[in-house]
């Protein structure tokens, strides 16, 4: 049969004892309830127990955040409580008979003090260490991130990009000395070359966008974190600039941009030193010089075309780069407009022929060029009704010799505009004869237009030089007669010695003839 536990001795009669009562609030200060066991007060005991096993269930397992304020206050309260009534309670009660030697006691309690101290130096530890795995599993989170990313496209990648920047920004300037924060300038190298990914893959266009990126970068994470880093995307994005913004030269826009002018332009403004910046004239120049020697063949107006863009380009260039290209670039233009006219008119387009050499005497009337351009846009527009008058282009220059009349009277209502080409190109207008009217029949008019003695005719005399003529005649929108009856395409021969004369007319039903 097992004895009961020794109850605790009366007190009544019991003399204080100041040392006693200070080594039982002492032993209880260490947090364990021992004052309280010397005075077998069993149930003080326990209640320190239970408030050091809540503040281990709160604490274990150790956490990078540490233990809640509230409950190492909360424990303290309870030492510091169970240390005071402990001391009450000893000052007039027996402990057991081992802990009545007071050379015993004494150091005993103080050295019983070392274990909250200790452990407390020990749960701190811990806590430094489980922060550094912490900050090692968030390093290691965000370098998942940018392998997983690292070969998506970049606008869709960026997302996770500058989440796991963020990792590495706060993890290099808030924890620079810790493990993990020694390993953010490694991390950040792999960083950046996977974002400017395309750039090591030669895609200078793909790689603009990730290094203009890159170069934000300083504004979020401390240069003494970067170090080289910092300036690293400069000559990066310099490179693909100049290169993209040339692979695009002339082409035809995108969405985001205007055929690599874009791409030149941020160049000489944000690096006017660099090397790249310094080619842009020559490498523009020799791409104007290169296109325009190639305004011949099926491809003259896609080369055109693409030199108009270039010139677009060129305007958008700042500096002295831009000023300098300008004139080329003009001239080019000019050239490349005047080619594809007289292409389409080579391959019998006469429609766009006729649109685009009247486009271009118009917009360049300076032009030594615009009265030739004007003169093939006449023949174009005769051939549209006429095909015969489009075999060849017209003469460039008028022959010598004698030029023959052909005076032509207007019997009808609205102005009539001629057309004519053949050893000359031209054209001229013959004013309306308002109290003129269309005749009901051909023959009718054949046997009566311009022969009326009683009217004056409008009329108008063109000195021709001998050969053959495509003659198109186009009556003015005012005259009451329908679309399809304003113009009429005719031929006609001059020969030397001759004075020629015509009549229009307008005919019910079938128009001008």
């Amino acid at each position: 049969m097992v004895p009961p536990p020794p109850s605790r001795p009366p007190t009544v009669g019991v003399p204080g004892e100041p040392r006693r009562a200070a080594l039982v609030g002492l032993l209880n200060l260490s947090g364990l309830g021992l004052g309280y066991v010397a005075l077998r007060h069993w149930w003080s005991a326990a209640a320190c127990w239970a408030a050091a096993a809540g503040l281990l269930a709160v604490a274990l397992p150790v956490e990078p955040s540490g233990v809640p304020g509230a409950a190492v206050a909360a424990f303290a309260v309870v030492v510091l409580a169970a240390a005071l009534d402990g001391a009450r309670r000893g000052l007039r009660t027996p402990v057991l008979p081992f802990l009545r030697r007071p050379a015993l006691a004494l150091p005993l309690a103080f050295l019983l003090l070392a274990v909250p101290a200790s452990g407390a130096v020990a749960y701190d530890a811990a806590r430094g260490e489980a922060v550094q795995q912490a900050l090692l599993d968030r390093l290691e989170e965000a370098d998942k991130l940018v392998e997983e990313v690292r070969d998506k496209d970049f606008e869709d990648a960026r997302p996770s990009y500058r989440k796991a920047l963020g990792v590495y920004a706060d993890i290099g300037s808030r924890h620079g000395d810790s493990r993990a924060g020694r390993l953010v300038p490694e991390r950040l190298d792999t960083y950046y070359r996977a974002v400017a990914r395309p750039y090591g893959g030669r895609d200078y266009c793909g790689a603009v966008e990730p290094l203009r990126y890159l170069r934000t970068v300083p504004d979020k994470v401390d240069r003494d974190v970067l170090g080289r880093l910092a300036d690293w995307p400069n000559q990066r994005l310099a490179r693909s600039w100049f290169e993209c913004g040339m692979e695009r030269l002339g082409s035809v826009p995108e969405d985001n941009g205007n055929g690599g002018g874009r791409h030149l332009a941020d160049l000489l403004d944000t690096f006017p030193e660099s090397p790249q910046a310094r080619r842009v004239q020559t490498a523009v120049s020799d791409r104007i010089k290169s296109r325009t020697d190639e305004l011949e063949g099926e491809r003259t107006c896609d080369v055109a075309d693409e030199l108009t863009r270039v010139s677009a380009t060129v305007d958008g260039l700042p500096g002295d780069a831009g000023a300098a290209l300008r004139g080329d670039a003009k001239k080019a233009v000019e050239k490349g407009a005047y080619a594809c006219g007289v292409h389409e008119f080579k391959e019998k387009r006469f429609s766009s022929a006729r649109s685009k050499l009247t486009r271009f005497a118009n917009e360049h009337r300076d032009s030594s060029l615009a009265d030739r351009a004007r003169d093939i846009a006449i023949a174009a527009e005769i051939a549209q009704s006429r095909p015969a008058a489009g075999r060849g282009l017209p003469p460039a220059k008028a022959p010598g010799g004698a030029r023959m009349p052909l005076t032509v009277s207007n019997d009808g209502q609205g102005s009539v505009e001629i057309l004519y080409t053949g050893p000359v190109t031209g054209k001229v207008t013959v004013r309306g004869c308002p109290g003129c009217t269309v005749y009901p029949t051909r023959a009718e008019a054949r046997q009566k237009a311009c022969k009326d003695s009683s009217k004056t005719y409008p009329k108008t005399t063109i000195r021709l030089p001998a050969g053959e003529y495509h003659i198109l005649y186009k009556r003015s929108t005012t005259a009451t007669i329908s679309s399809r009856g304003r113009t009429y395409a005719d031929g006609a021969r001059i020969r030397p010695g001759y004075t020629y004369t015509g009549c229009t007319y307008v005919t019910r039903g079938l128009g001008i003839q």
